[in-house]
């Protein structure tokens, strides 16, 4: 019995090693890959978060345009992902545009059933003079009349 014992010991630790080591392969596969067939024209991400379009490529580095006129230059290795363009991102954008839009209105009708009718004593704006649009834009106006201030 203790014969057999250690063969199965080994067996239990190496296999679930040996499966862990596959998948880390290839994954790094895949990662190699997409740096493999990255072209001028994609959005793409780097290791540090920064997001830019390529204009240029080599064998071992990149030229991103990450502002309008600003280019710089990175390893192929530091491209993260490349981020999806076109129908993908559109109708991304659009849903997310329509649950701001489906919030927005939930707010208003609240509003409404609450006896204030979205009106701008009932948010505070009335004090500082500015629309009752929504909290965001009225931080942007307040943070813009305290920099006139100074």
């Amino acid at each position: 019995m203790a014969n057999l014992l250690f063969p199965l010991l080994l067996v239990v630790l190496l296999v679930p090693m040996f499966l862990g080591v596959r998948r880390q392969k290839r994954e790094a596969q895949k990662v190699a890959d997409m740096q493999e067939n990255v072209k001028v024209g994609d959005q793409v991400t780097t290791t540090s978060g920064l997001y830019g379009t390529v204009v240029d490529l080599d064998e071992e580095s990149v030229d991103l345009e990450i502002a309008e006129d600003v280019v710089t230059t990175w390893l192929r290795a530091a491209i993260r992902d490349v981020r999806p363009t076109g129908d993908a991102a559109d109708s991304a954008e659009a849903d997310a545009t329509a649950d701001d839009e489906a919030i927005a209105g939930a707010t208003v009708e609240g509003a409404a059933t609450n006896g204030t009718n979205g009106s701008a004593a009932a948010n505070g704006s009335a004090a500082n003079g500015s629309s009752p649009v929504s909290d965001a834009e009225e931080s942007v106006e307040d943070t813009a009349a305290r920099l006139r201030k100074d």
